[in-house]
């Protein structure tokens, strides 16, 4: 079984909360699921969300919507991802987080269509980030669950087990690993959700699709970014003063 799981929490440091502000009354984890679904090679979405009470929200929001929702430790999320992979029966997990709604299901399918082909361990788009040429906000990361399985028994560090895969790509830990790249490098733009100016150009994209009614692969985002001045340069600005960082425990 090839799985998505997305980690999900209410208790972002930055912008508590974000997963489930809603853009003309739709949350973005729901906007992210349904983008999601339009994957060919997924057999599952399953939400991955921390056991604390605040992520009750997360629980009922999954239920109410009919996705499937796993509960486990909210720092060790690679404890997190081993229990539900286990427990759900998963074969390769697709690692996704509910701070990039707008992922485009057909990077999905290339990360997983390479990661199956090349026989890899693990597999990514935007991993390492020195030689990713996908936009932050596009991330897909495919592993084995025997890989995730040795990473769970043997890493030790909090700060690698927070992030759940720096085991199998920043250390040399023997893991065979492969990054899928593009011809036009599209790194310097950025649409995820780490701070409320983030969500801005979220929101801006999401109505210029409903607008243009087109559903919004990676190359018809940044065409909407690259249509509007002011957004653009929200773009450039936050990437230019933040810099780029791992998705950690969400």
């Amino acid at each position: 079984m090839i799985a998505a799981i997305i980690q999900a929490r209410m208790g972002s440091r930055r912008f508590p909360g974000k997963i489930l502000k809603k853009v003309d009354g739709m949350p973005l984890l729901k906007i992210q699921c349904e983008r999601v679904k339009k994957s060919r090679v997924l057999n599952k979405i399953i939400v991955a969300t921390s056991d604390l009470i605040q992520d009750d929200v997360v629980e009922t929001f999954c239920l109410e919507n009919e996705i499937e929702c796993f509960r486990g430790d909210e720092n060790d999320v690679l404890s997190r991802y081993y229990h539900c992979a286990k427990s759900n029966d998963v074969d390769v997990i697709v690692r996704l987080t509910a701070d990039c709604p707008l992922v485009d299901p057909e990077i999905i399918d290339e990360v997983v269509s390479m990661y199956l082909e090349k026989r890899v361990d693990y597999a990514a788009n935007t991993v390492p980030v020195e030689s990713s040429t996908f936009p932050e906000g596009c991330d897909v990361e495919v592993f084995s669950f025997e890989a995730l399985e040795r990473a769970y028994q043997n890493c030790r560090d909090p700060h690698d087990r927070e992030h759940v895969t720096f085991y199998f790509w920043k250390h040399e830990n023997g893991f065979k690993t492969i990054q899928l790249s593009r011809k036009q490098d599209l790194s310097g733009y950025r649409f995820t959700v780490d701070y409320p100016d983030d969500f801005e150009v979220i929101a801006f994209v999401l109505r210029e699709l409903e607008r243009r009614n087109i559903f919004g692969s990676l190359k018809e985002i940044v065409d909407i970014i690259e249509d509007n001045q002011q957004i653009k340069e929200k773009n450039s600005r936050f990437y230019s003063g933040i810099g780029w960082e791992r998705k950690g425990g969400g």
